[in-house]
Protein backbone atom coordinates (compact mmCIF):
# COMPACT_ATOMS: atom_id res chain seq x y z
CA UNK A 1 0.00 0.00 0.00
CA UNK A 2 1.05 3.43 -1.03
CA UNK A 3 -0.33 6.85 0.87
CA UNK A 4 -0.32 10.34 -1.46
CA UNK A 5 -1.78 13.89 -0.74
CA UNK A 6 -1.02 16.74 -2.63
CA UNK A 7 -2.07 20.33 -1.02
CA UNK A 8 -3.28 23.13 -3.36
CA UNK A 9 -3.87 25.55 -0.61
CA UNK A 10 -5.87 28.72 -1.94
CA UNK A 11 -6.45 32.45 -1.46
CA UNK A 12 -8.59 33.51 2.11
CA UNK A 13 -11.41 35.21 -0.69
CA UNK A 14 -11.14 31.92 -2.80
CA UNK A 15 -14.55 30.95 -3.75
CA UNK A 16 -14.30 27.32 -2.39
CA UNK A 17 -17.99 26.66 -4.18
CA UNK A 18 -14.92 25.93 -7.43
CA UNK A 19 -13.78 23.57 -6.13
CA UNK A 20 -16.80 21.87 -4.98
CA UNK A 21 -18.03 22.01 -8.94
CA UNK A 22 -14.80 20.57 -9.30
CA UNK A 23 -15.16 17.53 -7.52
CA UNK A 24 -19.07 17.11 -8.43
CA UNK A 25 -17.87 17.28 -12.07
CA UNK A 26 -15.07 14.90 -11.92
CA UNK A 27 -14.60 13.25 -9.01
CA UNK A 28 -16.11 10.26 -11.06
CA UNK A 29 -13.38 9.85 -13.30
CA UNK A 30 -11.37 7.85 -10.92
CA UNK A 31 -14.18 5.61 -9.80
CA UNK A 32 -12.89 2.74 -11.43
CA UNK A 33 -9.20 3.65 -11.95
CA UNK A 34 -7.34 0.31 -11.64
CA UNK A 35 -4.74 0.21 -9.02
CA UNK A 36 -6.66 2.93 -6.53
CA UNK A 37 -7.72 1.40 -3.17
CA UNK A 38 -9.08 4.86 -2.45
CA UNK A 39 -9.01 8.38 -2.93
CA UNK A 40 -10.72 10.84 -0.57
CA UNK A 41 -11.25 14.53 -2.24
CA UNK A 42 -10.87 16.54 0.76
CA UNK A 43 -11.13 19.84 1.33
CA UNK A 44 -10.69 22.63 4.47
CA UNK A 45 -12.19 26.03 4.46
CA UNK A 46 -11.62 29.00 6.42
CA UNK A 47 -15.27 30.17 6.76
CA UNK A 48 -15.43 26.53 8.36
CA UNK A 49 -12.98 27.25 11.43
CA UNK A 50 -9.90 26.16 8.83
CA UNK A 51 -6.33 28.29 8.97
CA UNK A 52 -6.37 28.09 4.88
CA UNK A 53 -8.70 27.38 2.20
CA UNK A 54 -7.18 24.26 0.83
CA UNK A 55 -7.91 21.10 -1.53
CA UNK A 56 -5.97 18.26 -0.34
CA UNK A 57 -7.15 14.90 -1.78
CA UNK A 58 -5.71 11.79 0.20
CA UNK A 59 -4.60 8.60 -2.07
CA UNK A 60 -4.23 4.79 -0.66
CA UNK A 61 -2.90 2.80 -3.66
CA UNK A 62 -2.99 -1.01 -3.92
CA UNK A 63 0.33 -0.77 -6.70
CA UNK A 64 2.48 1.46 -7.40
CA UNK A 65 1.79 0.43 -11.29
CA UNK A 66 -1.96 2.52 -10.69
CA UNK A 67 -0.33 5.52 -8.56
CA UNK A 68 2.45 6.01 -11.30
CA UNK A 69 -0.84 5.90 -13.96
CA UNK A 70 -2.47 8.93 -12.25
CA UNK A 71 0.96 10.90 -11.84
CA UNK A 72 2.03 10.41 -15.39
CA UNK A 73 -1.78 10.89 -17.09
CA UNK A 74 -4.01 13.20 -18.16
CA UNK A 75 -5.89 13.42 -14.87
CA UNK A 76 -2.54 15.05 -12.42
CA UNK A 77 -1.75 16.68 -15.68
CA UNK A 78 -5.00 18.34 -16.01
CA UNK A 79 -4.67 19.15 -11.91
CA UNK A 80 -1.02 20.54 -12.88
CA UNK A 81 -2.73 22.75 -15.82
CA UNK A 82 -5.26 24.51 -13.78
CA UNK A 83 -3.30 24.87 -10.62
CA UNK A 84 0.38 24.80 -11.25
CA UNK A 85 2.44 21.81 -9.48
CA UNK A 86 2.03 20.33 -5.95
CA UNK A 87 4.34 18.73 -3.94
CA UNK A 88 3.28 15.17 -3.73
CA UNK A 89 3.76 13.84 -0.45
CA UNK A 90 4.34 9.71 -0.26
CA UNK A 91 4.31 7.32 2.42
CA UNK A 92 4.61 3.78 2.55
CA UNK A 93 2.05 2.25 3.89
CA UNK A 94 2.41 0.07 7.52
CA UNK A 95 -1.38 -0.54 8.37
CA UNK A 96 -5.28 -0.19 7.28
CA UNK A 97 -7.85 -1.00 8.95
CA UNK A 98 -11.95 -1.04 8.32
CA UNK A 99 -14.03 0.38 11.23
CA UNK A 100 -17.90 -0.26 12.67
CA UNK A 101 -18.85 2.26 9.88
CA UNK A 102 -16.49 0.74 6.93
CA UNK A 103 -19.32 0.70 4.03
CA UNK A 104 -20.51 4.14 4.90
CA UNK A 105 -19.98 7.35 2.98
CA UNK A 106 -17.33 9.16 5.16
CA UNK A 107 -18.25 12.89 5.74
CA UNK A 108 -14.76 13.96 7.07
CA UNK A 109 -11.19 12.87 7.42
CA UNK A 110 -8.41 13.48 9.94
CA UNK A 111 -4.97 13.58 9.12
CA UNK A 112 -2.08 13.33 12.07
CA UNK A 113 1.51 14.27 11.02
CA UNK A 114 4.02 13.18 13.72
CA UNK A 115 7.56 12.74 13.64
CA UNK A 116 9.23 9.84 14.80
CA UNK A 117 11.72 11.17 17.41
CA UNK A 118 15.12 10.97 16.90
CA UNK A 119 16.03 8.92 20.08
CA UNK A 120 13.34 6.16 19.37
CA UNK A 121 13.73 3.47 18.22
CA UNK A 122 11.91 3.47 14.37
CA UNK A 123 10.41 0.12 15.28
CA UNK A 124 9.55 0.87 18.64
CA UNK A 125 7.56 4.15 17.47
CA UNK A 126 6.50 1.71 14.48
CA UNK A 127 4.90 -0.35 17.44
CA UNK A 128 3.08 2.52 19.39
CA UNK A 129 1.47 3.78 16.21
CA UNK A 130 -0.23 0.46 14.70
CA UNK A 131 -1.08 -0.25 18.41
CA UNK A 132 -3.15 3.51 17.88
CA UNK A 133 -4.15 2.68 14.64
CA UNK A 134 -6.02 -0.73 16.14
CA UNK A 135 -7.58 1.64 18.57
CA UNK A 136 -8.78 3.90 16.30
CA UNK A 137 -10.07 1.40 13.89
CA UNK A 138 -12.50 0.69 16.68
CA UNK A 139 -13.95 3.50 17.38
CA UNK A 140 -18.16 4.47 16.59
CA UNK A 141 -17.88 6.42 13.49
CA UNK A 142 -14.64 5.44 11.79
CA UNK A 143 -15.24 4.09 8.26
CA UNK A 144 -11.36 3.40 7.76
CA UNK A 145 -7.78 4.51 9.09
CA UNK A 146 -4.61 3.75 7.79
CA UNK A 147 -0.80 4.52 8.97
CA UNK A 148 1.73 5.12 7.19
CA UNK A 149 5.85 6.37 7.24
CA UNK A 150 8.08 8.27 5.40
CA UNK A 151 11.42 7.32 6.17
CA UNK A 152 13.64 9.87 4.48
CA UNK A 153 11.85 12.13 7.05
CA UNK A 154 10.73 9.64 10.09
CA UNK A 155 7.54 10.89 9.61
CA UNK A 156 4.15 8.82 10.50
CA UNK A 157 0.87 9.69 9.03
CA UNK A 158 -2.25 8.26 10.70
CA UNK A 159 -5.07 9.32 7.87
CA UNK A 160 -8.82 8.57 8.83
CA UNK A 161 -12.35 8.48 7.31
CA UNK A 162 -15.34 9.31 9.78
CA UNK A 163 -19.06 9.11 8.72
CA UNK A 164 -19.85 12.19 10.44
CA UNK A 165 -18.47 15.45 10.26
CA UNK A 166 -16.25 17.03 12.92
CA UNK A 167 -14.97 13.95 14.99
CA UNK A 168 -13.12 16.01 17.28
CA UNK A 169 -9.76 13.87 17.11
CA UNK A 170 -6.23 15.12 16.55
CA UNK A 171 -5.07 16.68 13.77
CA UNK A 172 -5.91 18.15 10.63
CA UNK A 173 -10.39 18.24 9.95
CA UNK A 174 -11.17 17.83 6.54
CA UNK A 175 -14.79 17.70 4.80
CA UNK A 176 -14.85 14.93 2.40
CA UNK A 177 -16.37 15.58 -0.66
CA UNK A 178 -16.76 12.51 -2.42
CA UNK A 179 -14.79 9.09 -2.30
CA UNK A 180 -13.69 7.25 -5.05
CA UNK A 181 -12.68 3.33 -4.01
CA UNK A 182 -12.34 1.38 -6.78
CA UNK A 183 -10.30 -1.75 -4.90
CA UNK A 184 -10.74 -0.81 -1.65
CA UNK A 185 -11.84 -4.25 -0.69
CA UNK A 186 -8.08 -5.15 -2.36
CA UNK A 187 -6.61 -2.75 0.46
CA UNK A 188 -4.88 -5.32 2.72
CA UNK A 189 -6.11 -5.08 6.24
CA UNK A 190 -3.91 -5.01 9.15
CA UNK A 191 -0.42 -4.60 9.49
CA UNK A 192 1.41 -4.62 5.76
CA UNK A 193 4.75 -6.94 6.59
Amino acid sequence: MHALQYEITLPADYDMGIIRTRVATKGHLLDDFPGLGLKAYLIREREAGSPVNQYAPFYLWNAPEGMNAFLWGAGFQGLVDDFGRPEVQHWTGLAYEEGPSSGTLPRAAVRLRRPVPAGVRPADAVGAALAETRRTAALSGVVATALAVDPRHWELVHFTLWERPEPGTAGEAYEVLHLSSPEAGRLRRGRQW
